[in-house]
Parts: structure tokens; C-alpha cells; sequence
């Protein structure tokens, strides 16, 4: 049985969870588990094994076994230490932001004074920032999690399958909008102004599923003052526990997900289904929800819905709509397609 180590000390608690999930059990592969505290106590297990790890302890943890495949979750922090991770092990890298993969020295060098000024120093003095296009060279593999962004050099990982839920009945129409209330990477603003304005007969609950804050929250407030007969909102003003979150996809007839069409990473511009991948791709899949999203996002997924003008009769016509997701995304499916990756990976 081959070995593999996966670390995430940064951000991505939610991946490693994915990853966790459905390699578990594999009669191909045995999995070590290395975290940040950050990330351990956000993690939910199942008798893996796991390695409290940071920056300063990992290439020290990873000589005292042999591993055939070291797999990074996140490689936005700690550049000169994953650089020498990525030298001595076959390393696959995990990319969330395509762009900020091809920056060069001068591009980072240019970004350090253009955002968080204070963090962009520490990441260029202490961790390496201007390490991160030979990091990214060094790594034998780079992964993505879309495969609508797969290419030669960007391999897919398969990671997210459809778990087994009980289907709900709603007696409104419940149409739940997946992360934080932040107009950064979503268009809140639009949301707020078609749920103010609904004429549609019918009834509605929207699930407003992150942590809403500043005006956001002050909107959300106002809103909830002044909604049409028949409608009603949820909306939460600390962040979200895993267990509310599961509990209120499972019950969702549909998702809406208004991303903006461009975010930026690092003062780099990305570009979602192009350049990096929603999480809300991730929600859908997962939780088996049809989801609406903006009429030009690009998706030939067949649950990925353009959102059409009149999205409120759009809602309804939803929920009377199937999509076989066992059939497509069913875990023994998902795993041996992951598996068959990583060995690839493996054998390289």
C-alpha cells in the first residue's frame, strides 16, 4: 500500500475534509494527516492519523517515514519551506488561484505595497514570498479541483462526491445562498434588491448560509423589516458551524450562488471557472442541489444553472427538476477515480 502525506497549515480546512472523506477506507493508499491547530480543530475525524504540524516543524516530521506522494492543500504561506518540501519529495500541489501561479518575482515584488501592506512584508521577509514561481517549478504536480480548469499542466482532482441524504419536503420554497455575506465575491447588493422587490406569488425562505457583517448585516437587518407577504429571510452574525451548515444544504430546494465574475488573489486577477473555482461548485455536488449562477458563468455541468431574468419563477420550475448526482457523483465512483489519479501521480 502506497503512502501519502497530506499537509494543510494554512487555510483550506474544507478540502482536507473532502480529501479526508473519500479516501477513507482505500485499499490503495494509506493517508498521514499534517495540521495547523487552525485547521485540526475545524477538522471532523474518523480514525485517521493525524500530525499537529506548522512551518517550522513540517520537513522535519516528514523525514522520520518514507512517503510516495506529499500532497499541499494550500500554497499561498510558507513559500521557503514548502520550496524545499517540493525539492526532496514527489510533491503535488493543490492551486486555488491560477494566476497567482504564474506571477513572477517582479509581479509579487510590484503587489507587496498594492494590499495588506504589514502581512505582504512579513510574507516576502519571513516566508519566502518571492519562492513562489520555483516552488510551484519544483512541484512534480500541479491539481485543480474543477475540471472545467484542467489542462496538460493543471491535473483534476476528483475530490467531491454526493452523500446519502434523506430528501426534505418544504412547506415554502427554500433557496439557500452558500458563504459569507460579503459583497467581495458575491453580488449581495442584486440579492437584496430582487428579494425586496419580489411580485412573484408563492412563498419563499432565504437562507443567507456565512457569517453576515458590516453592511451586509445592516442591509440584511433592514431588509428583514420590510419583506414581501409570504417571504421570509435566516441570517447568521457569527460564523456558521459545520453541523447548521449540513443541516440547512440538506434541507435547500436550490442553491443561488451570484459570484462575481472576477475576484483578485494577491492583487492578481482571477477569474471564477476560469482561472479559480467556487466552493459553490464543491456545495452543489456535495449536497446534491441544483444551483443557479450567473448567466455568464461558463459550466456544461448539467445541475449548473444560468440565471435567467425572472429568477423567482426560475426557483419554483427548479424544484420540479432532477438530476441522477448518485449516479454521477456516488462516492464508490468519485473514490476509485481519485484513486486512479493518485496513482498516476505515484507512478510519475
Amino acid at each position: 500500500m502506497k503512502k501519502i502525506a497530506y499537509i494543510e497549515i494554512d487555510t483550506h480546512a474544507e478540502i482536507a475534509q473532502a480529501f479526508m472523506e473519500i479516501t477513507r477506507g482505500s485499499r490503495e493508499f494509506d493517508v498521514d494527516y499534517y495540521f495547523s491547530k487552525k485547521i485540526r480543530d475545524q477538522i471532523s475525524e474518523s480514525g485517521e492519523t493525524f500530525f499537529l504540524s506548522d512551518s517550522s516543524m513540517i520537513t522535519d516530521q516528514l523525514k522520520l517515514k518514507k512517503y510516495d506522494l506529499v500532497i499541499i492543500g494550500t500554497l499561498h504561506r510558507y513559500f521557503n519551506t514548502f520550496m524545499a518540501v517540493a525539492g526532496k519529495y514527489n510533491t503535488a500541489v493543490i492551486v486555488h488561484n491560477i494566476n497567482f501561479t504564474k506571477a513572477s518575482k517582479l509581479d509579487l515584488l510590484k503587489s507587496i505595497f498594492k494590499g495588506d501592506v504589514i502581512y505582504r512584508l512579513k510574507l516576502w521577509w519571513k516566508e519566502g514570498l518571492l519562492y513562489s514561481p520555483k516552488t510551484y517549478r519544483k512541484a512534480k504536480n500541479i491539481l485543480v479541483l474543477d475540471k472545467q480548469l484542467s489542462s496538460k499542466l493543471y491535473k483534476f482532482l476528483p475530490l467531491f462526491y454526493t452523500k446519502n441524504f434523506k430528501e426534505t419536503q418544504n412547506e415554502n420554497i427554500t433557496i439557500v445562498i452558500p458563504g459569507g455575506v460579503s459583497q467581495k465575491r458575491r453580488d449581495y447588493h442584486r440579492i437584496f434588491e430582487i428579494i425586496r422587490n419580489i411580485q412573484s406569488s408563492g412563498k419563499f425562505s432565504f437562507v443567507f448560509l456565512g457569517k453576515a457583517m458590516d453592511g451586509e448585516l445592516k442591509q440584511l437587518k433592514k431588509l428583514s423589516e420590510n419583506l414581501s407577504e409570504g417571504v421570509s429571510i435566516t441570517y447568521f452574525t457569527e460564523r456558521v458551524s459545520s453541523a447548521d451548515f449540513e443541516e440547512w444544504m440538506q434541507k435547500a430546494d436550490v442553491l443561488w450562488c451570484p459570484i462575481q465574475p472576477e475576484t483578485e488573489f494577491f492583487s492578481r486577477k482571477e477569474k471564477y471557472g476560469s482561472t479559480k473555482m467556487t466552493g459553490n461548485l464543491g456545495d452543489a455536488i456535495q449536497y446534491g442541489k441544483f444551483a443557479i449562477f450567473p448567466a455568464d458563468y461558463s459550466s456544461q455541468l448539467a445541475f449548473i444553472v444560468p440565471e435567467q431574468e425572472n429568477v423567482m419563477e426560475q426557483f419554483k420550475t427548479l424544484t420540479t427538476h432532477h438530476f441522477d448526482f448518485q449516479e454521477n457523483y456516488n462516492r464508490d465512483k468519485v473514490q476509485q477515480e481519485i484513486e486512479k489519479v493518485i496513482s498516476g501521480l505515484i507512478s510519475i
